[in-house]
C-alpha cells in the first residue's frame, strides 16, 4: 500500500523532470530560443521561453498535488468512519464464529455475550440473534430467548419466516406445545404451502394429541411432498387409530363406525388396525354389530389378536358365537388361545364340562393366567374349592413370573 502511493507521488514528478529536460534541450537547439512578456496594469514580467515553459510545468505540478491533497484532507472523516466499519464487521464476523463454536462446544452463556455484543455491527444481525436465541434455550434461559428472537425480527425486517420457525423449533424442544403451535399457526396463515412449518405443525399436533387436526393436514402434507409416501400411509394409520380409541374412550359407538367408514380401504388393510377398530366397538359397547364382520374376517385370515376379540364379543347369541368357535377347532386343533375362548364361550353358555375340557387343553398346551383363572371359576362354581384355589395359585405364580420377567427385559 505504501509503496502504491509512492509511485503514485514520484510517478508524476518523475514525468515532470523528463518534461522540463527535453523542453530544456529541444529550445536549446535554436538560434533564438524566444521568450515571454506578460504585461498586467503597469506590471510586466519578461522570461525566457525555456523558464516559462519549467515553472509552466512545476506550478502544474505543484498545485496537482496540493490539490489532491486537500481532496484527501476532505476526505479524511469519511475515510475513518468507513475504516471504523470495516473493523467493527470484522470484529462481529469472526464474533459469530467464535459463537457458533462456543455454542457447539456447550459454552451457551459465552456464546450469547460474544454474538449480542457485536451484533448491531453485523451485516447479518440475524444470525447472531438466532444463535444467540439457541444458545439461551439450550441453557433454560427462555425470557432470555424471547428477548434475542424479537430483537432478530426487529433488526431484520421481512425475517418472520426464518424467526418464527426457529421460535416454534425452540418451543417444541423445551416441550412449550403450545407455543409452538400459537406461532406455527400464524406462520401457516402466512405461507400456507411452507414445508418446514407444515413438518413442525405436525409435530407439533403429534405431541400435543391432537389427532383430528393431524387428520385434516395430512392431505396438505402428501400434496406438498412434507413427507415420503409411506411416512404419510403410516401417520395416517396412526392418526385413525388413536382417533378410534378416543371414541372407544367416549363410548360413542356411532363415532367409532363413523370414523371407520371414512378410513381409505388401504389404511384398513394395514396389520392391526381393523384390531383396533373391533376393539374400540367392543369397548363402546357394541361389540354384537361387529360380530359378523369380525368372523367373516377370522374365517379367512386366522388372527390371534382378533380371536381374542371375538372371544370378548358380547354376543346377542351366544350359543351361536359358541358354535362357530366350535367349527374353527377343526381348521385349529392345536391352537391354544382358541381353546381359552372356548373355555370362556362355554361358561357363558353354561357348558360347564366342555370349558373344563377346553381350558385344561390349553393350560396342556400354553399356560395363561386367564386359562387358570376360568378354569379355577369353572371348578369353584362346581364346588370344588380346593381344585379351584389350586388352579387361582398357579395363575398367580404365572402372573408374578410374567411381571418379573418384564422387570428384568427393562432393567
Amino acid at each position: 500500500m505504501i509503496m502504491k502511493r509512492l509511485i503514485y507521488f514520484l510517478g508524476p514528478l518523475l514525468l515532470a523532470i523528463v518534461a522540463v529536460f527535453l523542453l530544456n534541450k529541444w529550445l536549446g537547439g535554436f538560434e533564438t530560443p524566444g521568450y515571454v512578456l506578460i504585461g498586467i496594469a503597469g506590471w510586466s514580467m519578461e522570461t525566457s521561453l525555456v523558464v516559462f515553459a519549467i515553472s509552466l510545468i512545476i506550478g502544474f505540478y505543484v498545485f496537482y498535488n496540493f490539490f489532491r491533497f486537500m481532496g484527501w484532507l476532505v476526505q479524511l472523516p469519511s475515510r475513518y468512519k468507513s475504516r471504523g466499519k470495516r473493523i467493527k464487521f470484522n470484529r462481529s464476523q469472526e464474533a459469530l464464529i467464535a459463537g457458533l463454536v462456543d455454542s457447539a462446544e456447550g459454552n451457551f452463556e459465552k456464546a450469547e455475550k460474544v454474538l449480542i455484543k457485536h451484533a448491531s455491527h453485523s451485516g447479518a444481525p440475524l444470525l447472531h440473534y438466532l444463535t444467540a436465541a439457541r444458545a439461551a434455550q439450550s441453557r433454560g434461559a427462555f425470557e432470555k430467548r424471547d428477548e434475542y428472537l424479537k430483537k432478530a425480527a426487529d433488526k431484520a425486517p421481512g425475517s418472520d419466516l426464518a424467526v418464527g420457525l426457529t421460535q416454534a423449533e425452540l418451543s417444541l424442544s423445551g416441550n412449550q406445545f403450545d407455543q409452538a403451535l400459537q406461532t406455527l399457526t400464524k406462520l401457516h396463515s402466512i405461507d400456507p404451502t411452507h414445508a418446514s412449518v407444515l413438518r413442525l405443525l405436525h409435530q407439533s399436533y403429534q405431541s400435543l394429541g391432537d389427532w383430528e387436526s393431524i387428520r385434516k393436514l395430512i392431505p396438505t402434507l402428501n400434496k406438498n411432498k412434507v413427507m415420503m409416501e409411506a411416512e404419510i400411509k403410516l401417520l395416517e394409520a396412526e392418526a385413525f387409530s388413536n382417533l378410534l380409541k378416543q371414541a372407544a374412550e367416549r363410548g360413542d359407538a356411532q363415532e367409532v363406525q363413523t370414523l371407520w367408514s371414512d378410513i381409505p380401504s388401504y389404511i384398513k388393510r394395514m396389520q392391526g388396525l381393523s384390531a383396533i377398530y373391533f376393539a374400540a366397538m367392543i369397548n363402546a359397547g357394541a361389540g354384537a354389530k361387529v360380530e359378523e364382520e369380525l368372523t367373516k374376517l377370522l374365517s379367512v385370515n386366522w388372527d390371534e389378536t382378533l380371536l381374542v376379540l371375538f372371544g370378548s364379543v358380547q354376543s346377542e347369541d351366544v350359543a351361536k358365537q359358541f358354535a362357530v368357535a366350535e367349527k374353527w377347532l377343526g381348521l385349529h386343533p392345536k391352537d391354544a388361545i382358541l381353546l381359552n375362548v372356548l373355555g370362556k364361550l362355554g361358561l357363558k353358555c353354561n357348558e360347564q364340562q366342555k370349558a373344563e375340557d377346553y381350558l385344561s387343553q390349553s393350560i396342556n398346551i400354553e399356560p395363561t393366567v386367564q386359562a387358570y383363572q376360568l378354569l379355577g371359576d369353572v371348578l369353584f362354581a362346581r364346588n370344588e374349592k380346593d381344585k379351584a384355589c389350586e388352579c387361582y395359585k398357579y395363575g398367580l405364580e404365572l402372573a408374578s413370573s410374567e411381571i418379573v420377567s418384564q422387570i428384568d427385559a427393562v432393567s
